[in-house]
């Protein structure tokens, strides 16, 4: 099965996503990590998107398609992929329709209060990239990733001034996805407000998985 995840920054879609690959037994492919992971390693890509992701900016269309396209190519997206972060705009969605034509999007519907909320207390390990919240969800031990003993630490993209610039980004140039996907017939929108094996079960239901 091949799906996208929409929704706001923070709406939990890739916490749901590392849930789903446990039912769906496909990759959870995330544009975020890809980019992360590139800035890490000092790469050419990692050096030009390195500047728009700490304020929270878009990475241009041409070098997110092109990550994509090489990710997907591999043999673990054989039989199908949740994409988490891509596509963003309609024309990635263009070219995704293109490449490899999602089954369905799925759209995580969450208030921005929430959002704010969620990640104004995230914390990503720099290692392995787990995902914690210090009120929720917090590691054993303060800092310390439970999975790797890695360090946990905030994003900069989880900042104040970057949430509120990634939220006003996504009601312009991501939200009108959701009209694009619907049109096709291939939108599925879910409440993703709960505890994520709550909200996994509404996937569930909602996918017939």
């Amino acid at each position: 099965m091949k799906l996208i995840f929409l929704g706001p920054p923070g709406a939990g879609k890739g916490t749901l996503a590392d849930l789903a690959v446990d039912v769906l037994k496909v990759p959870h492919i995330s544009t975020g990590d890809l980019f992360r992971a590139a800035v890490k390693a000092g790469s050419p890509l990692g050096l030009k998107v390195k500047d728009i992701m700490a304020t929270g900016g878009l990475v241009p269309d041409e070098l997110t398609i092109e990550i994509v396209r090489e990710r997907l190519s591999q043999p673990d997206a054989k039989n199908g992929w949740i994409l988490d972060g891509f596509p963003r705009t309609i024309p990635q969605a263009d070219s995704l329709e293109k490449l490899a034509p999602a089954d369905r999007a799925v759209n995580f519907e969450v208030a921005d209060e929430i959002v704010i909320g969620r990640l104004s207390t995230r914390r990503v390990c720099r290692g392995c990239g787990k995902i914690y919240n210090v009120k929720t969800m917090a590691p054993k031990k303060d800092g310390v990733c439970d999975a790797c003993g890695g360090e946990v630490y905030t994003r900069d993209d989880d900042k104040a001034e970057a949430i509120k610039f990634r939220l006003e980004t996504y009601r312009k140039q991501t939200e009108p996805l959701i009209a694009w996907f619907g049109a096709k017939g291939k939108l599925v929108t879910i409440d993703g407000v709960g505890d994520p094996k709550v909200v996994l079960e509404r996937f569930r239901k909602a996918l017939g998985v």
